[in-house]
């Protein structure tokens, strides 16, 4: 896991800026295998950390604790992060705290799903 108290300087930021989009762009080919929305969108990615060393950390949850295609999923995520050029290696912690509901979603998610995006 990349070490959290790395201080990442305004050149670090903006150097790490492409690669970050590259990564949001992975986890937004990666699909919940029961709603036919990125994983992205559906506020699955609690936090995205990329250090200097180009080693990508990502705390996820999903919409159920007991969701049966939990291992499928992330090594999705896992296979498809680490394929994106730039990337050394990639870590992933599942997390339930917070527990995911509806309010996580992007409006792209909302208006995919049928919700009213101003909710």
């Amino acid at each position: 896991m990349p070490d959290k108290n790395e201080i990442l300087t305004p050149e670090d930021v903006k150097e790490l800026a492409p690669l970050y989009d590259a990564v949001i762009l992975a986890l937004k080919q990666v699909y919940d295998p029961e709603i036919p929305v990125n994983i992205y969108d559906l506020g699955l990615i609690y936090e995205l950390n990329i250090s200097k060393a180009r080693e990508v950390f990502i705390k996820m949850t999903f919409t159920a604790p007991n969701c049966p295609m939990a291992d499928e999923v992330m090594a999705d995520v896992q296979h498809s992060v680490e394929m994106t050029p730039g990337v050394k290696k990639c870590t992933i912690e599942l997390t339930f705290e917070p527990v995911w509901d509806q309010s996580m979603l992007s409006d792209e998610a909302r208006i995919a799903l049928g919700f009213d995006p101003e909710l």
